[in-house]
């Protein structure tokens, strides 16, 4: 899942928010994907990788090429 988000003033905890968004996402699909031994063991699911990736935007031409792939990367992959 990509996506761009304004967080309140003086809060960066993006780390909280995409915990939260991934168990609760999770908690509502059955458990039926492929998982290693691993994931298993950790109680981790499949669905997700395992890091996520953030950065700072740094001005509107910054902005506009993020967006850009949020709206672009799914087409690439035949998703949409």
């Amino acid at each position: 899942m990509h996506c761009v988000w304004t967080l309140p003033e003086g809060d960066a905890d993006y780390c909280t928010r995409w915990r939260l968004i991934k168990s609760f996402f999770s908690r509502a699909l059955p458990k039926v994907e492929r998982r290693s031994v691993n994931r298993v063991k950790n109680g981790e699911r499949g669905i997700w990788q395992q890091h996520y990736w953030e950065h700072m935007i740094r001005g509107e031409q910054d902005f506009s090429r993020h967006v850009d792939y949020v709206h672009v990367n799914p087409v690439k992959h035949g998703l949409v």
